[in-house]
């Protein structure tokens, strides 16, 4: 085959596949519209949470330098 033979072929192959995919994508014609996304799962967001968690980790070193007397 020459180039442009080959170049022929593959412009049909490409052509048939995309109207294979339209024609099975409308093969109903009242297509229900997409559902929405679920709402996101109530709480704090990640930058609370990591927040709250170095802040708790802080406080939580702090208290036990000052009980065990360890000079840093």
């Amino acid at each position: 085959m020459t180039l442009r033979n080959k170049r022929i072929f593959a412009s049909i192959l490409f052509v048939l596949i995309s109207v294979v995919c339209i024609a099975q994508q409308t093969k109903d014609g009242n297509n229900p519209p997409q559902p929405l996304p679920p709402p996101p799962p109530p709480g704090l967001s990640v930058g609370v949470d990591a927040t709250f968690l170095i802040c708790l980790a802080l406080i939580y070193g702090t208290w036990r330098l000052l009980k065990k007397d360890v000079k840093i």
